[in-house]
């Protein structure tokens, strides 16, 4: 099962290369999103944290908006993802930013 995951990541990453994502980046991620017609949307935020399993490696991205705090995993070889763009670094002492959904919203909101 490890050679035919590894093989299934090494296609992924052929079809589309994925930039090194760690816990505190602000990423921005182009979704196609399947409605009347293929239409792809952007979605920006910092990554809370990273579970590595192979081709099934997934990121949660946390964002405000309109003063909500929103949360989405996405699966990081997905074929919906058309394009992963780090877009700037935060310096973070730890592998999983849970603790942001207690603190105010300024923190996980960026420019």
């Amino acid at each position: 099962m490890g050679i035919l995951n590894k093989r299934a990541v090494e296609a992924a990453m052929a079809e589309r290369p994925t930039p090194d994502i760690r816990t505190g980046d602000v990423v921005e991620i182009k979704l196609e999103v399947p409605e009347n017609r293929r239409r792809v949307s952007i979605y920006k935020g910092i990554v809370m944290s990273k579970q590595n399993a192979g081709i099934h490696t997934t990121i949660r991205i946390r964002r405000i908006i309109a003063g909500i705090g929103v949360e989405i995993v996405f699966p990081v070889y997905s074929p919906n993802i058309k394009e992963i763009k780090v877009v700037a670094h935060r310096k973070v002492r730890r592998a999983r930013l849970y603790y942001l959904r207690d603190k105010l919203p300024r923190f996980s909101t960026f420019k």
